[in-house]
């Protein structure tokens, strides 16, 4: 099973995205070289993900997992707020300062996956 992540800028240009829909149709990975630069740019501990709380990784989980706030207090029976809480909690230790330079939903989920 193939897995992608694009950047809408990416998706913008259909060459591009048709060639990343091939690469992850037949079972490989087509990550935004972008979103690939910035983590690599960025100096972090090996440990950090220990800094997170237990609800807090269960919540960068199932971000990674795809899920939007709402299906992730859907899923803990939680409100929005507090998922948005828990979200930035993560950015926060995590060092994922809010730029416009930076995604940092899926900074924080490569940084999960240990990309």
């Amino acid at each position: 099973m193939g897995v992608g992540y694009l950047l809408k800028d990416r998706v913008a240009d259909v060459s591009e995205f048709m060639s990343a829909a091939r690469r992850v149709a037949a079972g490989g990975t087509a990550i935004d070289l972008e979103v690939v630069s910035q983590l690599l740019s960025r100096r972090r501990r090996t440990d950090v993900l220990d800094d997170l709380t237990p609800r807090e990784r269960e919540v960068l989980g199932l971000m990674a997992e795809g899920h939007t706030n709402a299906s992730i207090a859907e899923r803990l029976v939680v409100t929005g707020g507090a998922v948005e809480k828990h979200v930035r909690n993560v950015f926060m230790k995590l060092g994922l300062p809010q730029t416009d330079q930076q995604h940092r939903r899926v900074l924080a989920v490569l940084t999960y996956l240990g990309v």
